[in-house]
């Protein structure tokens, strides 16, 4: 089981774009998330990232998933990729496996 986390903001061609555009790239993008939602992957949560956040991370949005397998976290990246997202957005992610606090913990000890 693989976690990802998108945290992303919109690039000014994105608004360039009509709002016409921009729900027509969107729609396009429901059937592939569709299809992974079929094959098992979970969207834990879509949200806006709060103006409020101590230590804010310095982007807009953010989107958590799960993933059934690392093979499939690749293939959401290349859809990702192939849509033309990031000509969109400026967007960081993180991916890793699900740990506990103490396994965390012991690792960074461990540096």
């Amino acid at each position: 089981m693989k976690y990802y986390i998108e945290a992303w903001s919109a690039k000014q061609a994105w608004h360039d774009l009509s709002q016409e555009d921009r729900g027509a790239y969107m729609a396009q993008l429901g059937p592939a998330i569709q299809q992974m939602a079929e094959q098992g992957v979970e969207i834990i949560s879509w949200g806006l990232n709060d103006k409020d956040t101590d230590n804010r991370l310095d982007f807009d949005f953010f989107a958590i998933w799960k993933f059934p397998s690392d093979e499939m976290a690749k293939t959401f990246e290349g859809l990702v990729n192939g849509a033309g997202w990031y000509n969109y957005f400026e967007q960081h992610n993180i991916k890793g496996d699900q740990a506990g606090p103490q396994e965390v913990i012991a690792r960074m000890i461990g540096l």
